[in-house]
């Protein structure tokens, strides 16, 4: 049974994703490490698709850290290559089913071509309200924390709610609060490797070993399911053991 807690509100769940375990894939498979990022794009459209199906109203995707830019030039160029591929095909499909797309990270690295795909998909898709889905390219938590604490610089100490508002300022985002209510990892590692670790103070941690191409919408439900048995209790004790 579903407990009332677990749901934060009317309007659905945040989900993250760290989407883990392209590359070995591949190897496993005896195939180059750029055919597992391929599948993985090919998993990112069906799991966007049956998300609003599943209670998700934001969903936000781990697609390149600030540090993945240490991996080899060619991969990093396949990756880039295959997000522009992504949006050209992605972004009227998007608009067309109300998903609104947006994007958080720096945007100073990314080549003029993929940032005016970018622009474009978030000005196509901004009137979405179907899913927010949110990629992460060049992203990372602890600089994003970094930037809105220095906004602070020489000024009193803020509230959490003035933080996270001075947060999303910095990653372009609208909304008031964008906490995190389940953190999924695919591919068996279980570290939150610099992802919205502001956002995650109360996440569920979902881990699983399934690698990202595999983890289809039965894996999403199984995830979620997981997390419909937990209870949240955000530091309180439930009424009944209070009493």
């Amino acid at each position: 049974m579903k407990n009332s807690q677990l749901i934060p509100s009317k309007n659905g769940l945040h989900v993250a994703i760290i989407m883990d375990g392209n590359g070995r894939w591949a190897t496993r498979q005896g195939k180059p490490r750029h055919a597992g990022h391929q599948a993985g794009a090919a998993q990112v459209r069906r799991i966007v698709e049956a998300a609003p199906k599943q209670g998700i109203s934001v969903l936000t995707l781990y697609a390149f850290s600030s540090d993945n830019w240490h991996r080899p030039k060619f991969e990093v160029n396949f990756l880039m290559n295959l997000f522009q591929s992504y949006l050209q095909s992605e972004i009227e499909k998007c608009a067309e089913k109300g998903v609104r797309l947006s994007f958080i990270g720096r945007r100073d690295r990314l080549n003029p071509v993929l940032l005016r795909l970018i622009d474009l998909a978030e000005s196509r898709t901004a009137w979405g309200n179907n899913l927010h889905l949110r990629i992460a390219i060049d992203y990372s938590a602890r600089d994003a924390i970094l930037a809105a604490a220095g906004k602070m610089v020489g000024q009193q100490s803020p509230t959490r709610e003035e933080f996270s508002k001075l947060l999303n300022e910095h990653l372009l985002n609208t909304e008031a609060s964008l906490e995190v209510d389940l953190l999924i990892r695919t591919g068996g590692e279980k570290r939150l490797s610099d992802f919205l670790l502001w956002e995650c103070a109360y996440a569920e941690l979902y881990f699983t070993g399934t690698m990202w191409p595999d983890f289809d919408i039965g894996s999403l439900k199984r995830a979620l399911q997981k997390f419909y048995r937990r209870q949240r209790r955000f530091g309180r004790v439930p009424l009944a053991e209070a009493i």
